[in-house]
């Protein structure tokens, strides 16, 4: 079986993606279909979702052991602590083991129903992401990754605090993190900036949402809580009533931030796909990514 890391480590930068699992047949043929156009492209590696308080488990289950056994590709599949007792969770993660997922995302989760309730535990769970994270470690030769915000977890009270939390996550045992959506380059670089700055090595790897609609990026930054800057504003405003003007305008402003962050450093783009291939596709080829070949 093959890590994240170690696709991460060609020396040249690389792609990844992101699906979430299907509600239904229909749903089903959808991802398939952008899961066969992406693999040809050859990214680093693929992850799957998993559905507040575990709803979606057995899709993300049976989807990341396709994904493993049935392409070319390298699954790694997400995990939260929401509403799971710590039987529960070991048993995830032995049936990820046995459908050949080395890699896993650990997170705490937001809580069911509603994102800004009070989070509460299970009796017999965890309630944080580093105690998932040692869990994961404890279980198997998992690779395991971690979620990161360019502006703080919303229960952080300042970035200071979040910061030493994220830390906290990384040094129990996760191998990179992965930052949630931002729309300006500099937000993701500042975060990067501060982990550097509290000596932690650790790969970041910045979250990108190719902007193709209006409404994809209304929603996204409501669910996010990203800000949306005043020249990203400007810069799509015009295109307000004109679908395919802010499409082009859209693509365009993330192929810009794409080559702000690899000019910087950043060896891997993860790029959040809502279950299509063709804007994911696009930025891969104006961006010229290589794609990952060893491992």
């Amino acid at each position: 079986m093959t890590s994240v890391v170690q696709r991460l480590e060609t020396g040249q930068p690389t792609f990844s993606v992101e699906f979430f699992p299907p509600r239904d047949a229909e749903d089903e043929q959808i991802l398939w279909r952008a899961i066969r156009n992406l693999e040809v492209l050859d990214p680093a590696y693929v992850s799957v979702t998993y559905g507040a308080g575990g709803h979606n488990r057995d899709r993300t289950i049976r989807t990341t052991g396709r994904i493993a056994s049935e392409t070319t590709l390298v699954p790694m599949a997400h995990l939260t602590a929401v509403d799971h007792s710590v039987t529960e969770l070991r048993n995830v993660l032995g049936w990820y083991a046995a459908v050949g997922v080395q890699n896993v995302l650990a997170i705490r989760g937001d809580p069911p129903g509603d994102v800004d309730g009070e989070w509460i535990p299970h009796p017999e769970g965890l309630r944080y992401a580093e105690e998932l994270v040692e869990l994961v470690r404890e279980l198997g030769d998992f690779c395991v990754g971690v979620a990161a915000s360019p502006y703080g977890h919303p229960r952080s009270t300042d970035l200071e605090s979040d910061t030493k939390y994220l830390i906290r996550k990384l040094n129990a045992g996760a191998d990179f993190a992965i930052a949630q959506l931002f729309f300006a380059p500099e937000d993701f670089l500042r975060l990067r900036d501060r982990i550097a700055a509290a000596g932690c090595e650790k790969r970041m790897i910045p979250g990108i949402l190719p902007l193709t609609t209006k409404k994809t990026l209304t929603k996204t930054a409501e669910l996010s809580g990203a800000p949306i800057p005043d020249w990203l504003a400007r810069t799509l405003d015009p295109y307000a009533d004109d679908p395919k003007g802010f499409r082009a305008a859209g693509m365009d402003v993330i192929t810009e931030n794409c080559r702000r962050l690899l000019d910087e450093g950043v060896d891997n783009l993860h790029f959040y796909t809502f279950n299509r291939s063709k804007a994911t596709s696009e930025l891969v080829e104006r961006l010229g990514l290589v794609p990952a070949r060893t491992g």
